[in-house]
């Protein structure tokens, strides 16, 4: 099994490739590392000794690519278009001995959602293994990186599965980093509900968004080990297992956060559903309170003939103190009555 490789700074990328339609080739050595190619020496490659491999990663946006597929790769124009395709779901199916499969992964680019996945087409016969991309990626610059380092997969199996594996390694961030924010919103008492509320809507969508793209991708994984190519080899078929596994791991993950999610969300509406009864609950206690004193006051204040203590200047204060001794009568009833 790979190990991870640790991600490179986005901004690093070129957004246009600077030969024809290559963002870069490389010849694999077989032993780890590679050797650059330009685009002109691409097309018309042909390995010169056992081993070798070519990678050329592409922009599926340029101009007159799919002649080329379609000449120089003997692809169908079916396979080609899809290979060009901006709106695909993750799929991988056999033509002959070739390999065609579609892969999302994170999107890292400055200022873009992470759950906005990015397609990634490959297409592969075992000598040769081609990688299309419309947005910058950053799982094929790492794994370029570290061929030029001479740490690299040695044949076209283990870059596919490497390519493969580093797509779905890197889903894990976005997942931890939803799951985290989770917790510390369980625990946060000050920010209001309705902005919590907000950042729960946003966690949830984010878990559909991703989940949209990995339950097909894990499908891939599995129509891979059902009808493999003869160049995987029995490593490479179970690194293809254990990277069906993680993403199957991840769909769990992505399952029980939005779980959380719907459990907190349904937590804070409660309480705000409590704390809006509370209040109102006051006011109907503070209400009850003032209705017999409003009654009464209003009854003293109509301007008809023989009122009682229009006469008396005693009698403002009298009105004052039977009020305040109706009030304190009430409080007794509430509280026996559990009102208050």
């Amino acid at each position: 099994m790979t190990t991870a490789l640790v991600p490179t700074d986005a901004t690093a990328l070129p957004d246009k490739p600077a030969d024809g339609p290559m963002l870069f080739g490389c010849i694999l050595d077989g032993r780890g590392g590679a050797t650059e190619i330009d685009w002109q020496s691409a097309k018309n490659w042909v390995p010169s000794r056992s081993g070798e491999v070519l990678w050329l990663h592409l922009d599926r946006m340029y101009e007159d690519l799919d002649d080329w597929l379609i000449e120089s790769l003997d692809l169908c124009e079916a396979t080609a278009e899809l290979l060009l395709s901006n709106e695909t779901r993750p799929r991988a199916f056999r033509e002959r001995d070739s390999l065609i499969t579609v892969l999302r992964g994170i999107n890292f680019n400055p200022g873009a959602e992470p759950e906005d996945m990015i397609a990634m087409q490959i297409w592969s016969d075992g000598q040769r293994l081609i990688t299309l991309r419309r947005r910058r990626l950053q799982t094929p610059r790492d794994v370029h990186q570290e061929l030029m380092a001479g740490r690299g997969p040695c044949s076209a199996g283990d870059l596919f599965t490497t390519l493969a594996e580093q797509l779905v390694i890197k889903m894990n961030h976005s997942i931890v980093d939803m799951n985290d924010r989770i917790d510390e919103m369980e625990e946060d008492e000050d920010t209001d509900v309705e902005e919590l509320l907000s950042e729960i809507a946003t966690i949830r969508r984010n878990c559909l968004a991703l989940k949209r793209y990995m339950s097909p991708q894990h499908e891939a994984m599995l129509a891979i080990q059902k009808a493999p190519p003869p160049w995987l080899s029995e490593e490479n078929l179970t690194d293809i297992r254990e990277t069906g596994e993680r993403l199957k791991r991840y769909l769990e993950d992505l399952d029980v956060s939005k779980e959380s999610a719907i459990v907190l969300q349904d937590d804070l509406n409660n309480r705000a559903q409590a704390k809006m009864n509370q209040t109102m609950y006051m006011l109907s206690i503070v209400a009850a309170i003032f209705l017999p004193l409003g009654f009464l006051t209003g009854l003293l204040g109509i301007n008809v003939g023989g009122m009682p203590g229009v006469d008396s200047s005693n009698a403002f204060w009298i009105t004052c103190s039977a009020l305040v001794i109706l009030m304190g009568f009430q409080f007794f009833i509430f509280r026996k009555l559990k009102w208050l």
